[in-house]
């Protein structure tokens, strides 16, 4: 594997427009990428550059539907740390190996996540008790 590890971390907040000011901020980044994802009920901001190589991002998530899985998160640990991902260059293959050293995944196949990329989730009970997400790296 090429280039950083770390794509994004991945951070539950309750008012994205607030903490969208709080990170524009902290990051310089006055322009993130915003997206939702209604199927999910998930609003979403990103901080820092799509391109890979540029170095770790930053992602707000908030809910849209007190049904998401965000909304529920926040009821159960409060605001912060969601989740992190990291690149892998074969998704498909990264998720058989996963499988067959018996980790637990929530997503057994790929789905598409922001940005339209191939996204995984491995469940946290495998995982030191954080939440593992895993993103195909762009070819490139």
């Amino acid at each position: 594997m090429s280039g950083p590890l770390l794509a994004h971390v991945g951070i539950a907040v309750a008012d994205l427009d607030k903490s969208i000011e709080l990170y524009k901020l902290i990051t310089g980044d006055s322009n993130p990428h915003m997206e939702s994802i209604l199927e999910r009920g998930l609003k979403l901001a990103m901080f820092g550059e799509k391109n890979p190589d540029s170095g770790a991002r930053v992602e707000l998530l908030g809910s849209t539907s007190p049904e998401s899985t965000i909304a529920k998160f926040i009821s159960r640990h409060g605001e912060g740390l969601h989740h992190i991902c990291i690149y892998v260059d074969d998704i498909v293959a990264k998720l058989a190996q996963f499988k067959a050293a018996g980790f637990q995944l929530i997503d057994e196949l790929p789905r598409v996540g922001a940005g339209g990329m191939k996204i995984a989730f491995v469940h946290p009970s495998n995982t030191g008790g954080v939440l593992l997400e895993l993103q195909e790296r762009l070819p490139g």
